[in-house]
């Protein structure tokens, strides 16, 4: 019983599993991506802030609490959680529509909204419903992530020319700001930025445990201070705001709350895909660990709630972050503890350290880390192997970079989405043929010289027979019927690969029989499946078609046609029948 508790505890806080084991090797790691990323969060979160419309102050307020309950009850070692650009564009746009009279009411909003999609979040991970993810298959997690980490890492080319682009997550608008600003770049700004690239890219190279970015970070303040480079136009982080956040509380008005849902369940929905595929991109790269999609959700929920109660407002896990705490080094989401804690010291104690930190350092950080989430392999590969699936990989690529975030991921799903349901209405169908001198039978457009009677059509389909895929199955043996030379006097089913039948398939595969043998035809069945023969039986097709008719292999069904079976032996090992004929 205590297992079971001790085992149930640590599915719902995974905290609990990796904690104990924690290896002291990996905190050089975690510290170094720790720190890293805290460094990260301060600028970002007041940027991103600004951008959902709130004071500065509440953006590092959304990575201080949020952080810690991700670490306690998330799965993904490496899913650095916050705000993002997509998310505070969405709070700004749901809220903006409700007309908020003051700044202390838009906080308000801000904060239903956090707690909102917390509810929606957790209340999902509990119901199991974290499958939706299964809709977003490898090939458009890798489109979307690939033009996910460009739109990223183009806007923060302006931090490294230091030239005026717009906030856009369309590559064609980037593309023509930067064209039309290009003469504007601040060369002094673009070689610091260049410095941090080098020094993060190749730093490594030094040692495995090189903390880089760290590093990167500390040049570029000394670089700036040294030699007074802000006077020179040198764009720096500049002053930090001090204090923690206190007790919040969001609004119960359902009013509001009706206001807010379609926004709070979009956010929901994007901020929980978007988090889940940079984290199983990641999550790929170590395999010591496994994600689990519901407990995901309660980790996103929890920390939007903490955003709720501690004046931030709404987080999900962002591709930057995360790129650059996996290439900082970490292991754990100790990593993420070591953030928070960063930066509530530093919102209590050092926020002058950080004063003289060029943009530029930041945006290095950022471009080289999401630089290795552009993979130009994945693409080749599919193109020698599956079509398809590089049609779907590089549609939503696509349609991430032209239309945006938001609405690449949500293309995303359906394509895969509409790749599952195509999939299940086309099932893989064959016709078979004898192989000579044996009583194995194959695909005849498979292998070549097999044994097939013009009068008789043996069928085998490959899946379920259901309202999906009724029309498409019987429109392929229609087909099959007439290319024959001669009139088909048996069709056989070979059921052994059919692994279920609905109300809608058994009604037609009801209809099926009854018309073919109107017209002469008759027909039987082979190899059925026991809970496939339940079926049957339920919807009294077994009935129907006769016990008579119904046989152990395709060689059985091969003899009865020439009235060469011994019917003693067949129900001898093949009871059923007779006992349907009763």
């Amino acid at each position: 019983m205590n297992k079971s508790i001790s085992t149930t505890l640590k599915g719902f806080m995974p905290i609990l599993d990796w904690l104990p084991n924690y290896k002291k090797t990996d905190l050089q790691g975690d510290l170094s991506a720790g720190l890293t990323v805290g460094i990260m969060l301060i600028p970002q979160g007041m940027a991103y802030a600004m951008l959902a419309g709130l004071e500065p102050i509440h953006g590092l307020y959304a990575v201080t609490v949020p952080l810690l309950l991700y670490a306690i009850f998330g799965t993904s070692r490496q899913l650095a959680v916050g705000p993002v650009a997509m998310v505070s564009l969405l709070t700004a746009a749901g809220i903006a529509g409700l007309n908020p009279e003051s700044p202390e009411q838009y906080l308000v909003y801000a904060l239903s909204l956090a707690f909102m999609v917390g509810l929606i979040q957790f209340g999902m991970g509990m119901l199991r419903l974290g499958f939706v993810v299964n809709f977003l298959s490898h090939p458009v997690i890798n489109g979307f992530t690939s033009a996910a980490a460009i739109i990223i890492g183009l806007s923060q080319v302006k931090h490294l020319l230091r030239i005026n682009l717009p906030n856009s997550e369309h590559i064609q608008e980037m593309f023509v700001a930067i064209w039309q600003n290009i003469g504007d770049i601040h060369w002094i700004t673009f070689a610091i930025g260049i410095i941090g690239i080098i020094i993060i890219k190749y730093g490594k190279k030094i040692h495995k445990s090189f903390p880089a970015p760290l590093v990167a970070v500390i040049i570029g303040i000394a670089l700036v201070s040294g030699f007074d480079l802000t006077s020179m136009g040198v764009k720096i982080v500049g002053d930090v705001p001090s204090g923690l956040p206190s007790f919040s509380s969001p609004s119960f008005d359902m009013g509001v709350w009706r206001s807010l849902v379609p926004i709070a369940l979009t956010i929901s929905l994007v901020g929980f895909a978007e988090s889940f595929a940079v984290a199983k991109t990641i999550q790929a790269k170590h395999k010591n660990y496994k994600l689990d999609a519901n407990q995901e959700l309660i980790g996103l929920g929890m920390a939007n709630f903490g955003a709720a109660f501690f004046k931030g407002y709404p987080v999900t896990g962002g591709f930057s972050r995360t790129a650059v705490n996996n290439e900082a080094g970490a292991k754990t989401t100790m990593a993420s503890i070591i953030s928070a804690v960063l930066i509530v010291l530093t919102l209590l104690f050092f926020t002058g350290l950080f004063y003289n930190l060029p943009s530029a350092i930041l945006a290095a950080v950022v471009l080289v880390a999401v630089s290795g989430l552009i993979d130009f392999k994945e693409p080749m590969h599919l193109w020698k192997k599956d079509k398809a699936d590089f049609a779907m990989l590089i549609a939503t690529f696509l349609i991430t970079l032209t239309l945006g975030i938001e609405i690449g991921i949500i293309a995303g799903m359906v394509l895969s989405l509409l790749v599952v349901i195509y999939r299940a209405s086309t099932p893989h169908m064959a016709q078979l043929g004898r192989v000579p001198g044996t009583n194995i039978f194959r695909n005849i457009a498979r292998f070549p010289d097999l044994e097939s009677r013009k009068d008789l059509l043996m069928v085998r389909i490959d899946g379920p027979i259901y309202f999906a895929n009724v029309e498409y199955i019987k429109n392929k043996i229609d087909k099959w019927i007439e290319e024959k030379d001669e009139k088909v006097k048996m069709i056989v089913f070979n059921m052994e690969s059919v692994t279920n039948l609905d109300s809608t398939g058994a009604h037609e595969l009801n209809e099926w029989i009854l018309s073919w043998r109107k017209n002469g035809v008759d027909v039987c069945m082979s190899s059925i499946k026991g809970p496939v023969r339940d079926v049957l039986n339920r919807w009294a097709i077994l009935e129907c078609i006769g016990g008579d008719h119904i046989f152990l292999d395709d060689n059985l069904a091969l003899s009865a046609f020439d009235n060469d079976i011994d019917q003693d032996l067949f129900e001898k090992y093949y009871p059923y029948a007779s006992q349907t004929n009763k």
